[in-house]
């Protein structure tokens, strides 16, 4: 009886192993950088107080590294097979940190990544990060509700929503992908022009 059972175990070790040859392969993603275009420095007179660029929050959805697609009505699902190299929030910090450096007026300038302490915190909410489909196209957009904090009471200076849309140049993931690039490269201009402006009002003691 020894050999019977024998032959039924190797029989049976055959057909798991079988069963995972046919197993689903595990997803590799395409990674994707948030594109940006160079900016040349400015040649302007640099200002006298700092500013520390904290990552927005934002919603448990769009706080991941999945690229978020809104195909109709309400509905918010991801793009399948494709990630961001990092999660909405930090991208975009990043990006705003970018532009300000590219500016070249901030010259104190940090990030929520190390504990420095600056006369100015720029954070906020981050209301939409994804692609929309409309009846045009699709189009990134990129909503931001920013807040400019006075680091040493946590007084809020100033709050602006900013909103910008971007059309892509197709329905291909790359394309989205690009135009994410051009919005949020129209939004950080425009939170730098804000932040200066609202900056250079404040009165801060040395």
């Amino acid at each position: 009886m020894k050999a019977p059972l024998r032959l039924l175990g190797y029989s049976a070790l055959a057909a798991l192993l079988g069963a995972c040859s046919i197993l689903p392969k595990a997803e590799t993603p395409d990674i994707y950088l948030l594109p940006a275009q160079q900016q040349p420095p400015r040649a302007t007179p640099a200002v006298d107080w700092s500013l520390r660029v904290l990552a927005p929050r934002t919603s448990q959805v769009l706080d991941s590294n999945r690229i978020a697609v809104q195909p109709r009505g309400d509905l918010l699902s991801v793009y399948k097979g494709a990630r961001w190299a990092d999660g909405a929030p930090p991208l975009l910090r990043d990006r705003l940190l970018d532009a300000f450096r590219a500016d070249g007026r901030i010259q104190a300038l940090s990030s929520d990544e190390v504990s420095l302490q600056a006369d100015l915190e720029l954070g906020g909410d981050l209301r939409a990060f994804q692609a929309e489909y409309r009846d045009k196209g699709v189009e990134a957009v990129v909503i931001l509700e920013a807040r400019l904090v006075r680091s040493a009471t946590q007084r809020i200076v100033a709050t602006r929503r900013f909103e910008v849309r971007q059309p892509a140049a197709g329905e291909k993931v790359p394309e989205v992908v690009s135009a994410f690039g051009q919005a949020t490269d129209r939004l950080a201009a425009e939170v730098v022009g804000w932040t200066l402006q609202q900056g250079q009002a404040q009165k801060f003691e040395r």
